[in-house]
């Protein structure tokens, strides 16, 4: 639940007509003024007035300087306007559980409450079109549904309430996953930014840590740790936050860390450039209140914790992986852990995915005339009788016989033959060992 805390002081209308009485001496009751329920107050320059509850009898002394801050910068994607609260009216767990900037904002499933007896105006220009909320409670009634919100913005307070090119739009719904739901102030996120910076001196702080992390929905990089969760259909977001906070948040060792928990969408793309779609995961961001070199350590040693307990509970949780990333005070870069919680061994996988960029590579080399596949070639003897610069062998124990199972030429068509394949500056011929010229002589 999200509470808007605009104007400190508020004159209370008693009345829809609005009466001008002559002034009279101090404490008069000629010096009441009844304001109607949807009029203004202009006052010229210099001008001024004292207002009480009338519990009191106002007396003729200077009374004190009261300053009205322009109304028309305060906008809805401001989130130092916002608090959030539990449904009981507190403070969500003593400021120990926290949001990521655009969550400070009230999301898609959140109820609105405007404080009773306050007056206001807010912008509501927005990137969308549509600004949809569970409820909104404001001028003492809680609107739940569509109808109930219609009826009220065709009445006379409503314009002057809200204003901008946005809409806010009351449904009445709460959120239909039990792994939960994002909460939908993305496209929104640079108005957030800008506000939230502007009250801050429009520039992040400093953080202790060289290589801050960025969690998905924050405007400054932070110090600490993160835990990103890919989950299954058994995962309820709500029951896993309780036991966080049980089981950890609440020990004593981690009484100076913060925590936010939700899910969000994180934008994949192709090649790393072009968008291609987004991912729900759950994110979990550590923070904590040391100080130097100890900024970060106890928000990392909560997320060791925590990946410790879904390597040993992950199907009873409903998660299916969990990646943590870790930024110090001592931490020169950022260092990465992850629990690798499938079925597959990692071997095989990376196994299979080196073969296959070696076999992509060398296709690809191929194709680029960058790579040439040696051919499979047998040397025959006869191939090194034609090269006249194959040397000649001292002694052969033996080789392969090219007239073996050949009928035997006459013995001058040999020698006609040898002549004809040795080389002429150079008459050298093999005599064949096997055959005898003068057993075909008759």
């Amino acid at each position: 639940m999200a509470e808007l805390r605009l104007l400190r002081f508020v004159l209370m209308p008693q009345s829809r007509s609005l009466m001008r009485l002559k002034p009279g001496k101090c404490g008069d009751p000629d010096y009441l003024l009844y304001l109607p329920l949807n009029g203004e107050l202009v006052l010229a320059s210099g001008a001024g007035f004292a207002a009480f509850d009338g519990s009191w009898e106002p007396g003729c002394d200077s009374g004190a300087t009261v300053r009205f801050a322009d109304t028309e910068h305060h906008a809805w994607f401001d989130p130092t306007l916002w608090q959030a609260v539990s449904p009981g009216g507190e403070l969500e767990l003593g400021g120990r559980i926290f949001s990521v900037d655009e969550e400070r904002v009230p999301c898609r499933y959140d109820d609105v409450m405007f404080q009773p007896e306050t007056s206001f105006r807010v912008n509501v220009d927005s990137s969308r079109r549509v600004i949809h909320l569970r409820s909104i409670s404001l001028m003492g009634q809680e609107l739940s549904s569509p109808e109930a919100w219609a009826g009220y913005l065709r009445g006379p307070s409503a314009p002057l309430q809200f204003h901008g090119n946005g809409t806010l739009q009351v449904t009445g719904t709460d959120c239909p996953d039990k792994s939960g739901c994002a909460c939908g102030n993305a496209l929104d996120g640079h108005r957030i930014c800008t506000a939230l910076l502007r009250a801050s001196g429009r520039q992040c702080p400093a953080p202790e840590c060289q290589s801050p992390l960025q969690p998905l929905g924050h405007c400054c990089g932070v110090c600490g740790a993160t835990v990103s969760l890919d989950f299954t259909p058994d995962f309820d977001l709500q029951k896993y936050r309780g036991r966080l906070v049980q089981a950890l948040l609440s020990q004593p060792k981690y009484a100076g860390v913060r925590m936010a928990i939700s899910k969000v969408h994180k934008a994949q793309t192709f090649l790393g450039v072009i968008p291609r779609s987004s991912t729900p995961l759950i994110q979990i961001v550590l923070i904590d209140d040391e100080t130097g070199a100890q900024t970060g350590t106890a928000a990392e040693q909560m997320a060791a914790d925590i990946m410790e307990d879904i390597a040993q509970h992950r199907e009873a949780l409903g998660i299916s992986s969990g990646k943590m990333e870790v930024a110090t005070g001592s931490t020169f870069s950022k260092q990465v852990g992850s629990h690798a919680l499938s079925r597959i061994t990692v071997g095989t996988v990376f196994g299979l995915l080196f073969g296959l960029l070696l076999l992509g590579g060398i296709l690809f080399l191929y194709r680029k005339g960058k790579l040439r596949l040696p051919a499979l070639h047998v040397p025959r003897p006869w191939d090194r009788a034609e090269d006249p610069a194959s040397p000649v062998p001292a002694s052969d124990k033996g080789f392969d016989n090219p007239m073996f199972n050949v009928e035997p030429p006459s013995a001058g068509a040999g020698e006609e033959m040898l002549q004809e394949m040795a080389p002429k500056d150079h008459q050298v011929f093999y005599l064949n060992p096997l055959y005898d010229a003068s057993e075909t002589e008759t």
